[in-house]
C-alpha cells in the first residue's frame, strides 16, 4: 500500500464495512507507522480490490475503533490485524487466505508468537479457518461491544 492507494482503501472500507466507519486519518496513520503491515490487492496493476491494515501491538488490548494510535509499542506482544476488506468480486479467490498466511510468516519472522484481531461482520468462521480461535476475556466485553454486539477477540498462535 502507498499513499496513492488510500482513496481506494477508503472507498472499499465504506462499501465493505459501512457499520464500522473510520476516518481517513486512521488508514494514513497505520500506513505511516507500519508500512509492511499495510497491503493492497490489485492484480496485474488493475484497480485495488482488497486491502489489509496490520501492525505490532499489545495482546488483549485491541485499539478502539476509529482511533489514532499515536505510536507503536516498543515491546509489542502481538501482531494485530486491524482490518482486512475484500470487494465482493474478490471473495472466494483465495486472496484473503494467502495474505493471512503471508502475515503469519511476517509476524513470526518479526519475533511475534501470536496474531490477534477483533472479528466483526460475522467473520469468525473465516478467521477460524485461518487458524484463529475466539479468546474470551471478560475484561474486554465492553470494548468489544463498542465494535458490535457479536464482536469477538481472536488469537492465532504462531510457531
Amino acid at each position: 500500500m502507498t499513499a496513492a492507494d488510500l482513496p481506494a482503501v477508503e472507498a472499499i472500507a465504506a462499501q465493505v464495512h459501512p457499520g464500522y466507519p473510520e476516518e481517513a486519518a486512521i488508514f494514513a496513520e497505520r500506513l505511516r507507522l507500519y508500512p509492511p503491515g499495510c497491503r493492497v490487492f490489485a492484480p496485474d496493476g488493475a484497480a485495488v480490490l482488497a486491502y489489509l491494515v496490520s501492525h505490532p501491538w499489545h495482546l488483549l488490548q485491541p485499539p478502539p475503533l476509529d482511533s489514532l494510535l499515536g505510536a507503536l509499542p516498543d515491546l509489542p506482544s502481538t501482531y494485530y490485524i486491524h482490518d482486512l476488506a475484500l470487494l465482493p468480486q474478490t471473495r472466494g479467490s483465495g486472496a484473503a487466505r494467502a495474505v493471512v498466511q503471508a502475515l503469519a510468516e511476517h509476524a513470526l519472522a518479526s519475533g511475534m508468537s501470536n496474531m490477534s484481531l477483533v472479528a466483526v461482520n460475522a467473520s469468525t468462521g473465516f478467521w477460524e479457518r485461518n487458524g484463529f480461535a475466539v479468546h474470551h476475556e471478560p475484561a474486554l466485553a465492553a470494548k468489544l461491544r463498542s465494535y458490535d454486539a457479536a464482536a469477538q477477540l481472536m488469537i492465532r498462535r504462531l510457531g
